[in-house]
């Protein structure tokens, strides 16, 4: 990976910092019922290897169903990351790196879950929960039921 890749971040109050490389330079949102509720919106987030923290110990981590967690600071509450617990990558909140240049909206997971009150002008790849399901989650597993509706 270039060191263009390689990027800095760190939450809105500072405590936690990170660098991280950027597996590509692709934006993806999540629009899956407890993102929307955590971040009060789709989660907008990029796909990272590498990634070193400082301030771990402002770090909350939330196991957010069988397979996945969830990191915010502990003093602000910045969303920090979506974590499959089986993987080194994170998927860190893309509002976070210091550097968001040259970086594209490129995918939408969990489109068949999107509230009607927005919607993106870009063109982007999409994949409903079900397809989501089939990619990540342990055989066997159900779906969360989207309590927001």
């Amino acid at each position: 990976m270039s060191e263009d890749n390689q990027r800095m971040g760190h939450c809105l109050c500072g405590a936690v910092r990170f660098t991280a490389t950027l597996k590509k330079p692709e934006v993806g949102a999540c629009h899956c019922a407890m993102c929307r509720r955590w971040a009060s919106a789709p989660f907008m987030a990029i796909d990272c290897a590498n990634v070193r923290f400082e301030g771990e110990e402002n770090i909350r981590r939330f196991r957010s169903s069988d397979w996945a967690e969830r990191g915010f600071c502990n003093q602000c509450g910045s969303a920090l990351f979506y974590r499959i617990i089986d993987s080194s990558d994170y998927q860190m909140a893309a509002g976070l790196l210091d550097d968001q240049t040259r970086l594209a909206f490129t995918h939408q997971v969990f489109i068949d879950k999107k509230p009607g009150y927005y919607g993106f002008a870009q063109e982007t790849s999409n994949l409903t929960e079900a397809q989501i399901y089939e990619m990540y989650a342990p055989p066997g597993t159900e779906p969360i039921p989207d309590e927001t509706k």
